[in-house]
């Protein structure tokens, strides 16, 4: 194949609820899309889904673009390739961006896909019809509004709940939440916030008689030997997610025995290349997997859903419906879920989602075109 063309949108949507993490709350995001053109007129799209501020990683949406236009995007168009396991190849110079990455990637999946005729769920080599979906909850003022907003995500039918936390806002929220929901599947996600100060540990020690599922990323990325040491006195398994940014990490996580559960970004992980290979390694090794968001808007949503199908994702990934978080989104049909299910559709090409070009771009600050003319 070979892309003639690709362009670039800044486009915003604002949430229907405030998400609060331990760095920061958010009221919008900001993701660029990517849409990539080849020589016959077949197109793909794809989501650079980082975030606005360098809190969760150290890419933004400024850097992100950047690097998309400046490097990434030139060493895609006009160039030959046959399938998109091997358009990482065309930029093996440039370092890191992952999330910049993911976004092109995720654009020649989706091209080669429609191109080819199959479904996106096929070709990375999914399997099943509907994947579970849970859905991921922001710091709330107190535990009795977050018990509020899980109320309405069991009511809506999400059979996991996530819950952010952070030093200070842990064990209480967590204790309010399971007393209200004793059978829930329950999870929380630290985001690195923690360390291991002796406060710190009794905390996370203190969510163990609650019955979660895991304890997501309670160290610096970078910490694995903190993983490791947790791992070994703690009950609730330890997931793993800004700390794995390529297999390489993953492997050296895997030897320390610093992962018990790993959530899959494909941002993360710079696209749906890499995720694919980190599936295999992790299924390899018996450790399970999930989908990990970033409140991607309907075409970065439709990929992960696309990837869950996948026979290594047993637990609940971060699919929701679109209207999960926002009013609305750029793909038609949105993405939506049936007490907590969401389909794949295997019935379409590529995605299964139609982008609405019109309104991503009325919601868009700036555009950007390389071409190989």
């Amino acid at each position: 194949m070979q892309i003639s063309a690709a362009e670039l949108f800044a486009a915003r949507l604002p949430l229907v609820h405030e998400f609060e993490t331990s760095s920061h709350r958010k009221a919008y995001l900001e993701h660029i899309l990517v849409r990539v053109t080849d020589v016959d007129g077949a197109v793909g799209w794809g989501e650079i889904a980082s975030p606005s501020g360098p809190y969760y990683c150290a890419e933004t949406v400024q850097s992100c673009w950047h690097v998309a236009e400046q490097h990434l995007l030139p060493a895609v168009v006009g160039a030959d390739w046959s399938h998109p396991g091997d358009v990482p190849a065309l930029w093996s110079k440039v370092r890191g961006n992952e999330f910049a990455k993911a976004g092109v990637d995720m654009a020649c999946w989706d091209l080669w896909s429609t191109a080819t005729g199959v479904p996106l769920a096929g070709a990375l080599g999914g399997s099943r019809d509907r994947v579970v979906a849970g859905v991921s909850l922001g710091i709330e003022p107190t535990p009795a509004d977050l018990v509020a907003q899980v109320a309405r995500q069991v009511e809506a039918g999400y059979p996991r709940v996530k819950l952010k936390i952070a030093p200070g806002w842990d064990v209480e929220p967590v204790r309010a939440v399971r007393a209200a929901f004793p059978d829930l599947d329950l999870h929380v996600d630290a985001n690195g916030a923690y360390t291991e100060d002796p406060d710190h540990l009794a905390a996370l020690r203190g969510l163990d008689g609650f019955g979660l599922t895991m304890v997501e990323q309670p160290f610096a990325p970078r910490d694995l030997l903190a993983h490791a040491r947790l791992r070994r006195v703690l009950r609730t398994p330890v997931c793993l997610d800004e700390s794995v940014a390529d297999l390489h990490d993953l492997r050296t996580a895997l030897a320390l025995e610093a992962v018990a559960i790993l959530n899959i970004k494909v941002s993360r992980m710079g696209g749906l290349t890499a995720a694919v290979a980190a599936h295999d390694l992790a299924r390899e090794h018996d450790v399970p997997v999930w989908c990990g968001g970033m409140h991607e808007f309907g075409i970065g949503r439709a990929a992960n859903v696309a990837l869950s199908s996948l026979p290594g994702f047993t637990l609940p990934s971060d699919v929701s419906a679109s209207d999960k978080y926002y009013a609305r989104d750029v793909v038609r049909p949105p993405i939506t879920a049936d007490h907590g299910l969401v389909d794949v559709p295997w019935k379409q090409v590529g995605s299964g989602h139609r982008v609405d070009e019109e309104f991503v771009r009325e919601i868009s600050s700036r555009t950007a075109r390389v071409s190989a003319d």
